[in-house]
């Protein structure tokens, strides 16, 4: 019954969305200011924001000031080389990202996903191109329910739409509830997420074999994508990319 009434709720959510679309006006993602289309951002609201393009590190997607050469890693990759593969995202983690990415996993902005998982897909082509699962990274239970939704999976389905590609939302899971990591350092970040998240035997043949596409919404340090990374690793994934809707410009020290 939770079922059936969940896909009817998605059905009239399909049928009205492009109802409202049309009679209501559309507003900017970050300031609320009347806009000609559905998940934009203003002119003013699009200055502030920083898109990343090449070049930058080849392992965590750090923006260069300068053309370094293929294959180039920042100093921090080639001293720790992370788990992962490739990290990427859209957007820098500046004054304006933050108030977009802050109001959507705090402020209940999630009618935001769809745009900002366009703005992924474009970004992470490459990564998607060469995956064949996303795993959003997963919030501790306690959170979830505090918060009622995980920003990461609802990106992670709106990817899924644009690109074909399946959801796995439920294996990897966070077994730890870990303080907020807003105010540590790189090591700090590491031992908070040290062991937290795991997968369940019974559910590694969901990941053994895949190509596996991580999904959330900052990456800092790259702690937590490499905590996730490791997981799905021992679970038999062949490989893990990390694609986030903004990454801070450098890591914390």
């Amino acid at each position: 019954m939770p079922q059936e009434t969940g896909r009817a709720i998605q059905a009239l959510h399909r049928l009205v969305t492009p109802v409202l679309d049309t009679l209501l006006p559309h507003s900017c993602l970050a300031c609320g200011t009347l806009v000609d289309a559905a998940g934009v951002l203003c002119p003013t609201c699009w200055e502030g924001i920083e898109l990343i393009g090449p070049p930058c590190c080849d392992a965590c997607g750090l923006p260069f000031e300068y053309e370094v050469g293929h294959g180039a890693v920042c100093g921090a990759c080639a001293k720790y080389r992370p788990p992962f593969g490739r990290a990427r995202a859209p957007m820098l983690y500046s004054a304006a990202s933050r108030k977009l990415v802050l109001s959507f996993k705090h402020g209940d902005r999630t009618y935001a996903a769809p745009a900002y998982a366009g703005w992924m897909v474009r970004a992470g082509a490459d990564l998607i191109a060469g995956a064949d699962l996303l795993v959003p990274v997963p919030l501790h239970w306690t959170r979830l329910f505090a918060r009622r939704y995980n920003q990461a999976a609802l990106l992670a389905h709106e990817i899924g739409k644009l690109s074909g590609l399946s959801v796995d939302a439920t294996t990897l899971v966070r077994r730890r509830r870990t303080p907020s990591q807003g105010a540590m350092g790189r090591s700090a970040r590491r031992r908070n997420v040290a062991g937290a998240f795991s997968i369940s035997k019974r559910h590694t043949a969901k990941i053994n074999g895949r190509k596996v596409l991580l999904i959330d919404d900052v990456m800092t340090t790259g702690a937590t994508v490499s905590m996730c990374t490791k997981a799905l690793l021992r679970a038999g994934a062949v490989s893990v990319d990390v694609l986030t809707l903004a990454r801070v410009p450098a890591p914390a020290i």
